[in-house]
């Protein structure tokens, strides 16, 4: 009787083993699965980046003026036919029309630093984005436009797909970018989605390694 006690015992704790195996595998490949797309996500997405000098009240009024007028100069590029891909080769022959766009600004408002506009990988935390669309956390292709010493807070917008005024208004959606599964990232409410968590931590890790 104990014996067969004893072998039940060791069944149950069998099937108790093989059941959290399963779940860590099944947990495993669900991160890896979110990860993946959230590493196409980042190759599909440009977004944009106005840093501040610094935090002052004044540099982070001319900074949302600089927005608004690098937006307009730059609203044939903005109409949502520019891609992440196509990016660079197409505004290095217009950087210097959006950098004095911002610089007008800066010395109209009387502010002597300068700017500089780039293109390149910018690191993002994660981002919600109007509470409906979240990016996750990672280096994404950006057009950067440099404030002085860039040590204030940032103002971003996505801008493809166009998120940014003038832009929004294109009629590419981000459901014309992304695949069913990006967009089902793009969509999780972050307060929810424990995986962005978990991606945001390892892209914090792989920044300090690399």
């Amino acid at each position: 009787m104990k014996t067969k006690i004893k072998r039940n015992r060791e069944v149950a704790r069998k099937l108790e083993i093989s059941l959290f195996c399963g779940l860590v595998i099944s947990i495993l490949l669900s991160i890896i699965s979110f990860g993946a797309s959230c590493g196409e996500i980042r190759q599909d997405v440009l977004r944009m980046h106005v840093i501040a000098n610094s935090d002052s009240v004044e540099d982070q009024a001319v900074k949302l003026k600089v927005r608004d007028a690098v937006l307009e100069a730059g609203e044939d590029l903005f109409d949502g036919t520019l891609t992440a891909e196509g990016a660079e080769q197409m505004l290095d022959s217009d950087i210097e029309r959006l950098q004095n766009a911002a610089q007008t600004v800066l010395t109209e408002n009387g502010f002597d630093y300068g700017v500089r506009v780039e293109i390149g990988k910018d690191y993002f935390n994660t981002r919600t984005y109007d509470g409906e669309v979240t990016l996750p956390a990672g280096e994404y292709e950006a057009v950067r436009v440099i404030l002085g010493e860039g040590k204030g807070q940032n103002w971003w917008c996505v801008m493809f797909p166009p998120m940014c005024l003038p832009a929004a208004e294109a009629d590419t959606e981000i459901s014309d970018v992304l695949t069913k599964n990006e967009e089902d990232v793009v969509k999780s409410n972050p307060k929810y989605e424990a995986r962005f968590k978990i991606v945001e931590l390892f892209e914090n890790f792989y920044r300090k390694i690399k």
